[in-house]
C-alpha cells in the first residue's frame, strides 16, 4: 500500500469514527433529523468504492466497526418499524411503498438477486424461505410481484411484533395473502423439515452480526438445507462493511467444510450497498 493510500484509509476510518461517537450519543436511534442526518452522512462516505480491508484493521478500529453493524442494524430495524406502520395506515399499503426512503436502493438490488438467481436455475423457484425479513420485507415483496409471481415466500423473523406489522402490509392484497406467510422463529430452531422445502433461501444480511454468530448460522443452514437448494447470502466490500458483516467466499467454504458450493459473488459499484454471494447446497 503506498504512502497516499494510507493515508486515504486513516482518514476514513477517523471520519467513520467520528461519526460512530455522534450516533453513539444519540438519545435514541429511532427516525429524526438528526439520526437520519447521521445515518446518510455514514452510508454516503462508505458508498463509495474503497479498497480498504477491515480484516486489517487495527483492534480499536475493528471493535468499533462491530459496535458501528449493530447500531445500524437497530437504527435499519426502527426505521422500517415506522414506515410499516405508516405504510399499513394506507388502504392499499403496497401502493405506497414508495414512501420509504430506501425504496429504489431495494428495487435495484431485488433486480440483481433476480437476475443472479435465473442464472444459476433452470426452472423458476416455486417456495422461497427468507431469513431475517423484518417489519418491512421489501425483498419478498418486490420479488413476489415483480419476478416471482407465482412463488411461495416463506419470511421467517425472530421478532413477533416484525412479523405482526409485515403481514398487516400484504393483508390487503389477495394474491400475497395467499403466497406470503411469516414465521415467528429464531433460525437456528428452524428444522431441516422446514429449511427443505425450499427451493432458495436469501440470508438477510444483519442474521449474524460477528463472524462466529455467522459461521453458527451457515452451518446450522448446509446440515439442513435441500441438497441442490440455492443460497442468497448478502455481504459486502471495501468501506461498506463497515454497515453490514462481510461473507467471503472463503469463509462459506471452511465454514461449512464442503457443504455449499459457492457459485458467484457480485460486487455493486452503485447505490446498491450490499454485496451478493450464491451458493448451492451439495
Amino acid at each position: 500500500m503506498s504512502v497516499q493510500e494510507q493515508e486515504e484509509e486513516n482518514t476514513l476510518v477517523q471520519k467513520v469514527f467520528d461519526l460512530y461517537h455522534s450516533i453513539s450519543n444519540l438519545p435514541t436511534l429511532k427516525p429524526s433529523k438528526e439520526t437520519n442526518n447521521l445515518f446518510t452522512q455514514l452510508v454516503h462516505l462508505c458508498i463509495p468504492p474503497s479498497p480498504i480491508d477491515v480484516s486489517r484493521l487495527p483492534k480499536p478500529a475493528s471493535d468499533m466497526r462491530s459496535r458501528l453493524i449493530r447500531l445500524c442494524g437497530e437504527a435499519e430495524g426502527l426505521l422500517e418499524s415506522h414506515y410499516a406502520t405508516l405504510l399499513a395506515s394506507h388502504a392499499s399499503p403496497l401502493d405506497h411503498l414508495h414512501l420509504f426512503p430506501y425504496h429504489s436502493n431495494y428495487l435495484k438490488l431485488s433486480l440483481l438477486e433476480h437476475t443472479i438467481l435465473t442464472t444459476h436455475t433452470t426452472t423458476s423457484p416455486t417456495s422461497i424461505a427468507f431469513i431475517g425479513s423484518g417489519p418491512l420485507p421489501l425483498t419478498s415483496i418486490i420479488l413476489a410481484t415483480r419476478h416471482l409471481t407465482r412463488a411461495r415466500f416463506h419470511n421467517y423473523d425472530i421478532d413477533a411484533a416484525a412479523n405482526a406489522k409485515a403481514a398487516r402490509l400484504v393483508r390487503a392484497d389477495p394474491d400475497l395473502r395467499a403466497r406470503m406467510t411469516f414465521r415467528t422463529a429464531d433460525v437456528m430452531e428452524v428444522g431441516a423439515r422446514e429449511l427443505r422445502a425450499h427451493d432458495v433461501v436469501f440470508l438477510a444480511a444483519l442474521v449474524g452480526m460477528s463472524e462466529g454468530e455467522k459461521e453458527g448460522v451457515l452451518e446450522h443452514l448446509g446440515r439442513n438445507m435441500a441438497p441442490g437448494a440455492l443460497l442468497m447470502l448478502r455481504s459486502a466490500r471495501g468501506a461498506r462493511a463497515f454497515l453490514y458483516p462481510v461473507v467471503e467466499a472463503g469463509m462459506v467454504g471452511d465454514w461449512l467444510r464442503g457443504g455449499f458450493e459457492v457459485l458467484s459473488v457480485y460486487h455493486p459499484e452503485d447505490e446498491v450497498i450490499n454485496s451478493v454471494l450464491v451458493a448451492r447446497r451439495i
